[in-house]
């Protein structure tokens, strides 16, 4: 690698900032014949050019009138879009307190004057290497990480279709469902990082059922009370299933698929838990899944009306559900209904969006960029 990038070295660019005339001719003849120059007579216009061109190395003058070399590297050094650019102090003082203050402000390297040709040449190569390499370093773990995203979210779609693979309805309900977590979740209070993980982790719940039998799973009929307790199970068996992994995501996709049929007066299942020792987020899973069924076609009901099945949560406040979340949905069920046309319209179209696409439409408009 550093042999390629010393044969491409004319394509760097450097910016060499001295209020000197001469400083600047010295340094323009060591480094124009292998670098792409640009020169700054000011602090003011070296900033300005900083930001226009983007160089991949500064040399710094430090006595400057106006802005000096110190207030240079402090502007650059808060600015996102410059705070990794290589800065190389140029200049004549040679005490240690001041070679102190510019390397603890961020330059990587000091060299004083009178100038060296083949020490700057030298320095400047060392320093444009080691960043070249550091980017690409960056580059190559951000394309790491995007593998692995992939790979998880591809985890996460297939978790997700096991549990339903078995079951009648298209599979947009586990995503729709998993749209109405985020929105409850924000609506109450979570983070936008804490609630896309949420919708994450939400279409999971059901995994376990991949472990029960399809004559109960399609059953065109009610379940008799042998087949309930059978179909029960499909919460150890995903909690079993999820607590495999110990990321973020799958213990939380865990802890949704063990307690997401628990309920708040302590009626639910397998563990009989209640009130706050249900977690929040199975709490919140809970409506949004139940909200869900109530409204979609099923092989043994159809669909209720959007009306009596905000009632129905309602009338299951504090019985089935946490009254503070229940009236947390009710106050948003705008943003519920507009979701419920949004994933109704995809259906029709059998069109079902990527991951991806799912965390970017259901996130807050702000923070899209994010998700």
């Amino acid at each position: 690698m550093t042999s390629e990038l010393i044969n491409k070295s004319s394509a760097f660019n450097i910016l060499v900032v001295d209020d000197e005339p001469a400083n600047i001719d010295i340094l323009l003849g060591v480094l124009s014949p292998h670098y792409k120059v640009k020169v700054a007579p000011s602090g003011a216009l070296a900033l300005k050019i900083a930001q226009q061109y983007v160089p991949d190395l500064i040399l710094l003058d430090i006595m400057m009138p106006g802005l000096s070399g110190f207030d240079v590297i402090k502007a650059l050094k808060s600015n996102p879009a410059l705070n990794n650019i290589p800065v190389i102090f140029v200049t004549a003082l040679g005490q240690g307190e001041d070679e102190e203050k510019g390397f603890e402000l961020g330059a990587v390297d000091y060299i004083t004057k009178p100038i060296s040709p083949p020490l700057v040449l030298a320095r400047v190569k060392t320093h444009i290497t080691l960043a070249h390499q550091m980017k690409m370093t960056e580059l190559e773990v951000k394309k790491r990480t995007a593998e692995l995203q992939k790979s998880q979210q591809s985890a996460i779609s297939m978790l997700a279709a096991a549990g339903h693979y078995n079951d009648t309805d298209t599979g947009h309900h586990i995503w729709r469902m998993a749209a109405y977590s985020l929105k409850l979740a924000m609506a109450f209070g979570w983070s936008v990082e804490q609630a896309l993980l949420l919708a994450q982790a939400a279409p999971m719940h059901d995994t376990g059922k991949i472990g029960i039998p399809d004559s109960i799973l399609k059953a065109p009929r009610r379940l008799d009370e042998k087949e309930m307790s059978i179909m029960r199970t499909h919460a150890v068996i995903g909690h079993q299933i999820l607590s495999q992994s110990d990321t973020p995501l799958f213990r939380l996709a865990s802890e949704i698929s063990h307690c997401h049929h628990e309920k708040w007066n302590g009626t639910g299942y397998p563990q009989g838990l209640k009130e706050t020792d249900i977690p929040e987020s199975a709490r919140i899973v809970a409506i949004a899944d139940v909200f869900d069924a109530l409204t979609m076609n099923r092989p043994y009901k159809k669909a209720w009306s959007d009306e009596d099945a905000f009632n129905f949560i309602e009338s299951e406040s504090g019985k089935h559900f946490d009254p503070s979340l229940v009236a947390c949905f009710l106050s948003i069920k705008a943003q519920i209904l507009d979701t419920k046309a949004y994933w109704n319209a995809l259906e029709k179209k059998k069109e079902m969006p990527s991951i991806d696409e799912f965390l970017h439409t259901s996130a807050p408009p702000s923070n899209r960029e994010n998700a």
